[in-house]
């Protein structure tokens, strides 16, 4: 089955209002919400009963995998009927899975749609066991006889790259015994994530806190973006002591969960005969293990960087000791960026107009014709993602839009995702129309690249300049280094547990308490760490992605360096980043970043990024000392 990507954005459940008055949308249902801001799903189905009906066809069309069995390497076109059977069915499974999907994050209290995604896992899980005589099939002939049938069969050739990449796999590719048993141990390897998911979203309790205008509310994930944000100190110690120690309440469940989502990634690992979890994650995307240990080590080694970013932040916030409570607060006075989505979507379309005509109409397609769900409402899950599964049709983008300008850069974040799967699917034939999310990040941050210096030009107002400039800094902060921030946690969660330590709330409090600590410099007072916050690891769903989060930062330097090329008017670059975006999956992530005009197994990319932050540090720093003099 192809891979179901959901494209989730650089700080995925947080991007929240900062004052639930401000914006009314916070308060309204679905039904309340105009139909043009809301997606319109019968572009995939009809209704839930034309859905059913798909199931149900689909389901028929399952068992005949076992036709196939044995006849694989027989002959050029045995094979070719096999995998153009698994494309079919592989693209209706999406279709039906993305329709059961979205429609549970558009509630997550409705467990008539969770129930649906239930069924489809169970399905989906029974189909691989059945299939799993494929792979060892295909990997029993050698690879002189499946080149021969490549240049028998050119409707063969889409298929060139998988077969590739399954014969480089072929050592961690097991009996059909074996497989089929993989296949089988989904249906519980999934359980830790679905479990975190459903109490995260839907059950765990709110805590209620009295706020300084004497207001009472229950502090939930969408209140707590919102109000971590608040101007008002006392309110943000308020909503961070309530928020955190409630986590603190279910630490042995939290630990529970995700122990259980590492020991199913070392299970995982060591059945395919990997080293680590870690190799595991990295080897079938040809993604060397040193480009993710590169990654931390440059991060610490470029420490005294990010601090220099915070005592930044504690100038201009004119407080004696900076807080984690204080990071996503406003830092300038008397500036409330704030854009009505309809006002954001007229700002990126101007930003995103390097980037070609085709691309920009293709925005405005998205924006009129319903791909983006915008406004949060009760139930909804948190944060935001594009989603490119339907293959045949267009990608879909999740927002929980509040009128930050924080909220108009992730929609260009979104955007950028769309547009790759957008174009990977117009060029790219579906075997190879899927890419991974190494290089899926790379679009996303290039817009917001696109995004921040449309803005800073045309921009006078010293206040105004100096907030877009501290959000554009925040990116390097969320994105460069709270992301490897959170890998070098699940890197050392996994070596903990690999070497045989049982992992409990406790442990993991631990290690990322020393973590945490390390990179925003507690113990030398660059920023003080409340004990509470060593519970942040509950709050973080990609760590149950495997080793998803190193690849936001990865994306990050390597969308700096190409973003810097096209902005300089250079039209091969251009060319070369819209190849990029419509080559999907055709070749490794390393190579495809290579072909684009960037090396991501040098340091360059890292030391680019680098020198672009301190640039902007360099320039918000200027106006500090010139509105003191002032």
């Amino acid at each position: 089955m192809k891979r179901i990507n959901l494209k989730l954005n650089v700080i995925l459940l947080t991007i929240l209002a900062m004052f639930a008055a401000m914006n009314s949308y916070s308060q309204q249902t679905r039904e309340e919400i105009p139909a043009k801001y809301k997606w319109n799903l019968t572009d995939l189905y009809a209704s839930d009963e034309a859905w059913r009906d798909a199931v149900e066809s689909l389901t028929l069309k399952l068992d005949e995998v076992e036709q196939f069995k044995g006849t694989l390497t027989k002959s050029a076109s045995n094979l070719l009927k096999a995998l153009e059977f698994n494309t079919e069915l592989s693209k209706e499974a999406s279709k039906i899975y993305l329709y059961a999907g979205m429609n549970s994050d558009l509630d997550t209290r409705d467990m008539k749609y969770n129930g649906m995604k239930q069924e489809l896992q169970s399905l989906f899980s029974n189909f691989g066991a059945k299939a799993a005589f494929i792979q060892p099939e295909i990997l029993a002939a050698d690879w002189e006889t499946i080149e021969g049938f490549l240049k028998e069969e050119p409707k063969l050739e889409i298929y060139r790259m998988g077969l590739e990449n399954m014969f480089r796999t072929k050592a961690h590719t097991l009996s059909e015994a074996e497989e089929r048993i993989m296949a089988l141990s989904g249906m519980v390897g999934s359980v830790p994530q679905a479990v975190y998911g459903t109490f995260s979203n839907a059950e765990m309790p709110k805590p209620e806190v009295t706020l300084s205008d004497g207001s009472t509310i229950a502090i939930g994930s969408a209140e707590y973006g919102r109000y971590r944000a608040s101007s008002n100190r006392a309110d943000r110690e308020t909503v961070f002591n309530a928020y955190w120690n409630n986590f603190a309440k279910f630490k042995a469940s939290y630990g529970e969960m995700l122990y259980g989502n590492v020991k199913s990634d070392i299970f995982n690992a060591r059945a395919r005969h990997y080293d680590s979890s870690l190799e595991a994650s990295l080897y079938p995307n040809n993604i060397p293990a040193e480009v993710y240990h590169s990654l931390v080590d440059n991060v610490n080694e470029n420490l005294p960087a990010f601090h220099r970013y915070l005592k930044i932040k504690q100038r201009m916030m004119g407080v004696d000791t900076l807080k984690y409570l204080d990071l996503y607060a406003p830092v300038v006075k008397d500036v409330d960026l704030k854009y009505s989505y309809d006002e954001a979507t007229t700002l990126i379309l101007e930003a995103l107009k390097p980037l070609g005509k085709e691309y920009v109409s293709t925005v405005e397609k998205a924006v009129d014709e319903r791909w983006i769900d915008v406004y949060p409402t009760p139930g909804k899950r948190s944060g935001a993602y594009s989603n490119g599964a339907f293959y045949d049709g267009h990608p879909f983008i999740l927002l929980n839009y509040n009128d930050l300008y924080d909220d108009v850069s992730t929609l260009a974040h979104e955007l950028g995702h769309t547009m790759q799967s957008y174009f990977s699917n117009k060029t790219q034939p579906y075997p190879t129309a899927d890419y991974e999310t190494f290089v899926a990040e790379v679009a996303s941050t290039f817009n917001e690249v696109l995004l921040f210096n449309y803005m800073i030009d045309r921009v006078e107002d010293d206040d105004v300049k100096l907030s877009i400039l501290m959000e554009w800094l925040d990116r390097f902060k969320g994105t460069l280094f709270r992301q490897t921030q959170f890998a070098e946690f699940e890197l050392k969660i996994h070596e903990e547990a690999e070497k045989g330590k049982p992992l409990t709330g406790d442990e993991f409090s631990e290690i990322y308490a020393d973590i945490v600590n390390r990179y925003y410099g507690h113990k030398e007072g660059v920023c003080h760490v409340d004990d509470y916050m060593h519970m942040e690891w509950a709050y973080i769903p990609h760590f149950y992605y495997n080793f998803y989060v190193y690849q936001y930062s990865t994306s990050f330097t390597a969308s700096i360096s190409l973003a810097e090329k096209v902005m300089s008017g250079d039209k091969q670059a251009l060319d070369n980043y819209i190849e990029f975006l419509s080559a999907g999956g055709s070749d490794y992530p390393i190579e495809l970043l290579k072909k684009a005009g960037v090396d991501m197994t040098s340091t360059e990319p890292f030391e680019k990024t680098i020198a672009s932050m301190n640039k902007v540090m360099d320039e918000i720093e200027k106006i500090l000392d010139k509105k003191e003099k002032e």
